[in-house]
């Protein structure tokens, strides 16, 4: 797999996941879906299923700091932090996806939450683990 074309296909994801907006040519028409969080299991089959999953799990827009992406043979491998405001909290969640490519564009998504933190466990995370790393 080509680094520019999955560089450029991994920054555009993270301007999705940022703006819930995928850019033009993002997925491919038969995109497909399948999401895993703490105790539960969701698929979506085309962009606006795609879409609609990402919307209802993350209706307001966020912001991704740090994200990592490694090259496979068939798309990359993304790892990434998300935060976000809804119902007047502060959210976080740590997740990480496999991604198929084909012609540049995202055929297949296999992602993994950590489940979304509200800000009392994140206060309570900060309090009881001192990470090595952020």
């Amino acid at each position: 797999m080509d680094e520019a074309t999955v560089h450029e296909a991994a920054e555009r994801f993270v301007a999705f996941l940022e703006t819930g907006m995928p850019p033009p040519g993002l997925f491919a028409d038969d995109v497909f879906c399948d999401f895993t969080m703490p105790l539960w299991r969701l698929q979506a089959q085309g962009v606006d299923g795609v879409v609609a999953l990402r919307r209802e799990g993350h209706p307001s827009p966020g912001e991704v700091r740090r994200w990592r992406c490694d090259v496979t043979p068939s798309g990359f491998v993304i790892e990434f932090e998300e935060h976000w405001e809804q119902g007047g909290q502060r959210w976080y969640s740590r997740e990480m996806a496999r991604v198929d490519l084909v012609v540049g564009a995202i055929s297949e998504l296999s992602i993994y939450c950590t489940g979304d933190w509200d800000e009392a466990r994140q206060t309570r995370h900060g309090r009881e683990v001192v990470l090595v790393r952020p």
